[in-house]
């Protein structure tokens, strides 16, 4: 794809003045463009009219820490009529240590409760007032009455209410239950191979954006942030639980576009970006002479990732410069607003090390080694991050066993928490190894610690 990023050219003698530049992409199995909302060509082209029925959400949260006494009024009986299989009310908070079986139940109806398969009392969503509300507008309706206390309630998120009444979204009418029915209006069309669009300018929304977040440094030729936000919602506007992986993170350009297509849906994609800590060749001469050397902190601090990517990321959540000042001016073309506002999102840095293999066997080394379990998981909810004293550990997104004596408690808790994806298990038994496997679900997958893993923390050369 061609792009234009600066129109007014760049002057070389005997040459012609350029004004692009060119945008790869390398499409592996299912990947293909989508529509978007322009053709980024500059011109006004028709748009083709496709329509996505709204999405329902369940008012059961699913966090582990989302438990009854954490925040008591948001449990409460949300009565089904057994007849209609439509919601008859729903019943004010019950305050904690009250049993939910005293709750009384009106005639021809059936209590459901915020409750996990393994009987645990969690949190809706919503508290009982605004869901009230939410059913009187035929915004909440019952999955699947036929379950009785087991049935599913779900709801329309605030952001698709707001949209049904902007006239955003289709009502077509209502179901028996009298919950909408309706889609969202969606004018697409197919992006085409010439770019040429105002955002995409490399100086003002490029060198001026990275400016306004770092006042006080320099980065030769950042890209346009609307650019590479552009070139990402083609592939992954409809996957708001995308991954994306930079390699070379430069100033962190591809991190902040990731942040602005999820506060434009509300998604949650993940980036992780990969950078040296590289320290530009003009100043390696003046630090020389200072007799500094890679490795020093005076060395180190003047790297891309100590001086550019890390400060830019913090910038650009927090909306504040890398000087501590609140960032004037604001972001424009898709999503406008303040760029002192930031985003609602989370980043963690990590420095890539090498440890001795000896010290990771013997644990002596696992607070370094445990940002890469958590990693290796998902990056998501809470890390385990020191060896833990009842000899297991299960949090969101992984459980850690380092006491095979404590291997059917463990099992139990792994089963109970739903989201958990990976079981790293500390052992070189083999035997022991597999007898724990089997007993753990087939949606967990277990990873063996440390006999895989000292493998790659060893240090080469025999040493």
């Amino acid at each position: 794809v061609s792009t234009i990023i600066k129109p007014e050219g760049t002057n070389r003698t005997g040459e012609f003045s350029r004004t692009n530049e060119f945008v790869y992409f390398v499409m592996f199995g299912s990947a293909k463009v989508l529509p978007v909302s322009d053709d980024m060509s500059g011109r006004t082209d028709a748009r083709e009219s496709t329509e996505k029925e709204i999405e329902w959400r369940n008012l059961r949260r699913r966090e582990n820490t989302s438990i009854r006494a954490a925040r008591p009024n948001q449990f409460y009986a949300v009565f089904v009529d057994q007849k209609t299989g439509s919601i008859h009310s729903v019943s004010d908070a019950i305050p904690e240590g009250v049993n939910r079986k005293t709750v009384k139940v009106p005639k021809g109806c059936v209590a459901v409760f915020p409750m996990k398969p393994d009987g645990t009392e969690m949190l809706w969503g919503k508290t009982p007032e605004p869901f009230r509300k939410l059913v009187e507008q035929g915004f909440a309706r019952v999955q699947n009455p036929e379950a009785g206390e087991k049935a599913t309630i779900q709801y329309l998120a605030s952001g698709t209410v707001e949209k049904i009444l902007a006239g955003e979204v289709k009502i077509v009418d209502k179901d028996s239950q009298g919950a909408v029915r309706g889609y969202f209006i969606d004018h697409t069309i197919m992006p085409k191979t010439t770019w040429n669009k105002e955002s995409h300018n490399a100086q003002t929304a490029g060198t001026l954006i990275l400016k306004a977040l770092l006042p006080d440094r320099r980065f030769p030729f950042p890209k346009s942030l609307y650019a590479v936000e552009d070139a990402l919602r083609i592939f992954i506007k409809n996957k708001p639980q995308a991954l994306v992986l930079d390699f070379f993170a430069g100033s962190g350009t591809t991190a902040h576009a990731v942040m602005r297509l999820n506060k434009q849906d509300q998604g949650a994609r993940r980036c992780i970006c990969i950078t040296n800590n590289e320290v530009a060749a003009t100043e390696q001469s003046a630090l020389r002479e200072k007799e500094l050397r890679p490795g020093d902190d005076d060395w180190e601090k003047w790297g891309i990732c100590n001086y550019i990517t890390k400060p830019r990321v913090e910038a650009a959540i927090t909306g504040k410069s890398s000087e501590g000042k609140k960032i004037e001016g604001e972001y424009k073309f898709t999503d406008k607003f303040p760029i002192s506002d930031g985003f609602q999102e989370n980043a963690e840095f990590f420095d890539l090390t090498y440890e001795n293999s000896i010290a990771v066997s013997h644990n002596l080394a696992f607070s370094r080694v445990a940002p890469l379990l958590w990693m290796r998981a998902g990056s998501q909810g809470k890390r385990i991050n020191a060896i833990p004293k009842s000899g297991y550990e299960v949090v969101e997104s992984y459980g850690l066993l380092i006491d095979l004596d404590k291997a059917t408690d463990f099992c139990k808790e792994v089963r109970k928490t739903e989201s958990v994806r990976v079981a790293y298990i500390v052992t070189n038994d083999d035997r022991r190894f597999q007898i724990i496997i089997k007993r753990l679900p087939e949606s967990v997958e277990p990873v063996r610690l440390y006999e895989s893993y000292l493998k790659n923390f060893e240090i080469t050369g025999g040493e």
